[in-house]
């Protein structure tokens, strides 16, 4: 292994930080050039304040759902303090973020707040943020640079009614009628979020269903869940345009139609941060969107540079960025090293219920790419799900014919983030069903279903 060696990082987000500390202790002289804050939009603007935001949202659906447990609450409705809410929310993020610096600096790495950019392939140019500047020679660099909310021409955010996901933590007052654009992740749990203080919530859809990248029978549920909670989803309905009215907002659709609210919350995508870093200097390749181009191992186009996380465009996970930067250590410094493994990511929707996944899925089985069996066990049977009031959800397994090896899963439930562990786990070690099965659960558990549908996939994977 290569000791003393000089590392860049520019971005401090999770494939950043953790790439720093993954260096740090393999012996390497660490610097991080960090422009936003440590953490990166994840820890500030992003993962983090998001799903706080939901949290509180959570609290407020589960005791309005006292009622179903014998409790009889006063009504809660317009009682949220969004001022404090949103207080609490950043402190957190600035909390966590102080946190990973800690980290950083009690493993040695140094902090450098500004801007870099590549002026060759092993050195980087530094405008620090104290009005300085300086370059730093490295023999190892890592573009971690993140993203940033995508904006269209025809809806400008301007911070007040009119807002991205970065920009929403600044509201003074919860949304009388929010109309949300885009129902992806990001916007079908903010929508949902948002629903739960109190909103008048319109999301605007241009699939049939929300959710299009997830697993159809989820997405159904999460669907039904938002109308029949009073959200009024748009199907097949795509933003042209948003402008600020009086007392609001308008956006207008592509068929002529026109939404009124009090705001509006564009959650259309991201775009790479990689413009003017220098990327195009040292010759690093880039794919049409901007994202850079790495292979298993986090390499780019050109020797000594690697790059992690949402600025590859791999798979927008702070895992997966976490993962991109610990392997590009690892790869850089002669450790022992495994290229990226997408197929054993585990990834979550926080909606509520949530929604989680891991390995193939079922648009794999579908396409007939995959010669695999789903078998699927709702949560309504579940004996702690009736505990809890839990009404919607299943666990789904996917298992390949004959041996049963678990290759997917597909958990709907609160907390399902915690409950595809086993899932993952089965999938990253290539464990059948019969042995999944045979493991102890808690009872009464959600994970219950789990075993059980495990126990259920046994019988359906065998040779008719």
């Amino acid at each position: 292994m290569t000791r003393g060696w000089s590392v860049v990082i520019l971005g401090g987000g999770p494939g950043g930080y953790e790439a720093a500390l993954v260096a740090a202790r393999l012996g390497a002289s660490v610097t991080v050039v960090d422009r936003d804050g440590i953490g990166g939009s994840c820890v500030l603007t992003d993962c983090v304040p998001s799903k706080s935001l939901i949290s509180t949202a959570h609290v407020l659906r589960r005791m309005g759902a006292a009622r179903e447990h014998g409790v009889d609450l006063p009504p809660i409705v317009g009682a949220t303090d969004l001022r404090a809410v949103n207080a609490r929310i950043l402190d957190l993020a600035a909390a966590q973020s102080a946190d990973v610096l800690a980290r950083l600096q009690g493993d040695g790495v140094r902090v450098c707040r500004g801007a870099g950019r590549l002026v060759a392939a092993d050195r980087v140019h530094v405008d620090r943020a104290d009005g300085g500047s300086e370059e730093l020679h490295a023999e190892v660099v890592l573009i971690s640079t993140g993203s940033t909310p995508r904006v269209l021409p025809t809806a400008i955010p301007d911070g007040e009614r009119i807002l991205t996901w970065a920009q929403i933590y600044a509201l003074p007052r919860v949304p009388e009628r929010l109309v949300v654009v885009g129902s992806g992740v990001t916007g079908a749990e903010l929508a949902q979020a948002y629903l739960g203080m109190g909103s008048q919530v319109t999301l605007v859809s241009s699939r049939d269903q929300v959710l299009p990248g997830e697993d159809a029978d989820a997405a159904a549920v999460i669907e039904d869940v938002f109308r029949r909670e009073g959200m009024q989803v748009l199907s097949r309905s795509r933003m042209r345009s948003v402008e600020r009215v009086s007392g609001g907002v308008r956006v207008h659709l592509d068929d002529g139609r026109a939404v009124d609210g009090s705001h509006a919350l564009l959650a259309v995508g991201s775009v790479p941060q990689t413009v003017d870093i220098g990327l195009e200097t040292v010759g690093v390749e880039c794919g049409p969107g901007g994202h850079v181009r790495v292979d298993g191992v986090s390499r780019t186009s050109v020797r000594g540079v690697y790059a992690a996380g949402d600025c590859t465009g791999v798979l927008p996970l702070a895992s997966v960025a976490a993962m991109q930067g610990r392997i590009a250590m690892w790869h850089a410094l002669g450790d022992a090293v495994a290229p990226l493994r997408l197929a054993v990511v585990s990834a979550n929707v926080f909606t509520d219920p949530e929604i989680a996944t891991v390995g193939v899925s079922q648009q794999d089985l579908d396409a007939g790419t995959v010669d695999a069996v789903a078998t699927t066990l709702p949560l309504a049977t579940n004996a702690r799900a009736k505990m809890d009031s839990f009404h919607d959800g299943f666990v789904k397994i996917f298992a390949r014919r004959g041996p049963g090896t678990v290759l997917g899963g597909v958990v709907v439930a609160p907390r399902a983030s915690e409950l595809i562990y086993p899932l993952t786990i089965a999938v990253e070690s290539g464990l059948t069903v019969d042995q999944l099965s045979n493991a102890f659960t808690v009872y009464p558990s959600i994970t219950g279903s789990i075993g059980e549908a495990a126990r259920r996939a046994h019988a359906a994977t065998r040779p008719s």
